[in-house]
């Protein structure tokens, strides 16, 4: 059961007549990124890479690039794994219903993993400078690992029972890195980050073993969002169907015996440069210092592949995992978060910068009329536990008042129904100078930002308007507002050149404008931007522009504004400048030469024609 490294899978997936190997030469400096990205953009099969310009090793890509591809890698054991979750959350259905879990023992025993004293990623050595050079994008800092499995134990509780699992960009050349060093880029809310503060408390170095390749559950088990104290190595025994081998190394972390490469180190409080990257927000996330992983070994099996993905504006593989993600844990989200249905991390506008959410409405039913409440518990809860803590713009509706199916994954659905409803005087709670995600470059500083809680109940306070307004002359350097969708506005601004940190005082004078406009009372939500053809041309690119470009406290003005004890609200209408500032990272932008030849490999008789 289960796929136990990348070989078996690669070959099941030739079998199946859903994986293309490409013998021609492929540079892995944006050639082969290129190649991946364009594949999974047009939902074609798997890669292999067998001639790699400058390395032995061949590359394999878009493993993951579809959600038919994951449900068949994991065929033998979704739905036990479901079902497991399942039973974890309501114990009494196994008493109800055992026919149902008879799987889910034997997937619990396979959490376990095996020890082994050798294994086949063991059988060979090499450096860092002989592993495939990726470069995805053509700003990056130098070559990265973009599958990386890290693994750490807790130095005050180790074993597996204190490990963790996570995939944490590697930057393997370039910037001050020696040819034993690599740049280990762990974010804020990571488990590695625990276990390197009892390290440093201790005065000791923490032992890192960084996999690449192997079982594909213990890809998806590093991106598994898990509650804390749950290892990782457990949950990937269970979805991979079979207890995960692991080399016990003496004084030293044991090693996934069938990865395809471990990158064996210590990391203390040394810190070098690391980046500039192409990241999965769309932009570069810059150069920062992070912590340097001192090489002891480099290992790797004998018929190793070196499996890779991009990172990029959304979607893109990555999109993959959080479908998958979403379906075996989706369940779980009312455990988790007491009052909330369902959470929608959205993919598209980056995954951290929005977070919808249903959450119920509850406290007061005795009430005329509904007002956020719970609904405030429910959206503090999410900004103060796992994953969901990243979010810097979430909106959150009442469940009781979806009487018509709405939910949070149908977007335009979802933005009308909270437009109809929010009260601007009141229903917009701000979190400033608080942590935002490492990669998102639109607040006050690294890693320092706000978060805005958007939250709607009740019954309609206006009916939405697809018309535009009749609108006062705008300050000079606005122009060219446009109806994007039912209450949602956008206006052409000129370029912003505020300093971080600052407002602009042109959208001040913008929400006074616009405060007598006739009809501006139904379009609630107006959003400043650079282009508005590109950013009203869908929804996706809509929720990129404004939710990335964005921060909420900075960067959220009105019309009619007013502070009342610390509390801002809107009259009529609130606005957000989601022009690119002068502080944001770059977008990322392809490189055209590479482009054309990329494009060659798609024309007849190139080994890409027909797929792209």
């Amino acid at each position: 059961m289960g796929y136990r490294n990348t070989k078996e899978c690669l070959d099941a997936l030739e079998a199946k007549g859903d994986l293309l190997k490409i013998n021609q030469e492929i540079d892995p400096d944006i050639e082969a990124g290129v190649i991946q990205r364009r594949v999974f953009e047009a939902k074609g099969p798997a890669l292999l890479f067998t001639n790699v310009k400058g390395c032995k090793f061949p590359m394999a890509a878009n493993i993951f690039g579809t959600k038919e591809r994951l449900n068949f890698i994991f065929r033998d054991t979704i739905e036990t794994v479901e079902r497991l979750m399942k039973l974890k959350m309501y114990p009494m259905e196994a008493i109800k219903r055992p026919w149902k879990y008879l799987g889910a023992p034997r997937t619990a025993y396979h959490t376990m993993p095996r020890k082994l004293s050798e294994g086949p990623v063991t059988a060979n050595e090499t450096t860092i400078s002989e592993l495939p050079q990726l470069k995805s994008w053509p700003m990056d800092g130098g070559a990265f690992v973009t599958l990386p499995q890290v693994y750490s134990e807790s130095p005050d509780n180790p074993g597996f029972a204190g490990s963790n699992i996570g995939m944490y960009r590697v930057q393997l050349s370039g910037n001050e890195y020696t040819n034993n060093e690599v740049g280990l880029h762990y974010q804020i809310h990571r488990g590695i980050g625990h276990h390197h503060a009892q390290a440093l408390k201790k005065g000791e170095k923490l032992k890192v073993n960084i996999a690449i390749g192997g079982a594909p559950s213990m890809s998806i088990a590093a991106v598994m969002p898990l509650p804390e104290g749950l290892a990782e190595i457990f949950f990937a025994g269970s979805l991979g169907g079979h207890r995960i081998p692991m080399v016990m190394r003496p004084n030293g972390l044991p090693i996934p015996a069938e990865a395809d490469f471990c990158i064996c180190g210590t990391i203390s409080d040394e810190q070098k440069p690391e980046g500039p990257f192409g990241d999965h927000i769309g932009y570069y996330s810059l150069t920062h210092d992070f912590p340097v992983l001192k090489v002891d070994k480099v290992y790797h099996r004998s018929d190793a592949i070196w499996p890779f993905t991009t990172v990029g504006r959304p979607p893109q593989e990555d999109t993959m995992f959080g479908d998958f993600i979403h379906e075996l844990t989706s369940e779980l989200v009312p455990s988790v978060f007491t009052g909330v249905h369902e959470v929608h991390a959205v993919d598209v506008a980056g995954v951290h910068p929005l977070l919808l959410a249903v959450g119920s409405e509850r406290y007061v039913p005795y009430a005329k009329e509904r007002q956020p409440q719970e609904l405030l518990t429910n959206g503090m809860a999410l900004l103060g536990n796992t994953q969901t803590a990243l979010a810097k713009y979430l909106f959150i509706g009442a469940k009781e008042d979806m009487e018509h199916g709405e939910n949070c994954h149908n977007i335009p659905v979802f933005f009308k129904h909270m437009l109809e409803r929010v009260n601007l005087n009141r229903d917009l709670h701000f979190i400033t100078r608080t942590t935002i995600d490492t990669l998102d470059y639109s607040g006050m500083g690294f890693n320092e930002g706000s978060k805005l809680i958007f939250a709607a109940a009740g019954s309609k306070k206006r009916e939405l308007s697809k018309k535009l307004p009749k609108l006062p002359t705008l300050p000079e350097g606005f122009s060219e507002a446009r109806i994007f969708a039912p209450g949602i506005m956008l206006i052409k601004g000129r370029k912003n050149v505020t300093e971080r940190g600052n407002q602009d005082p042109q959208l001040d004078m913008l929400g006074e404008a616009l405060r007598h406009a006739e009809g501006i009372k139904e379009i609630p939500m107006i959003v400043v931007v650079d282009e508005p053809d590109f950013c009203a041309k869908n929804w996706d690119n809509f929720l990129w522009v404004t939710f990335t470009r964005s921060d909420p406290a900075n960067d959220i003005y009105g019309v009619g504004t007013f502070t009342k004890a610390k509390h801002w609200g809107a009259e009529k209408a609130f606005i957000i400048d989601a022009r690119m500032k002068s502080y944001q990272a770059p977008p990322l932008d392809p490189d055209p030469e590479v482009e054309k030849r990329v494009d060659q490999l798609g024309a007849p008789g190139g080994p890409l024609y027909g797929i792209i």
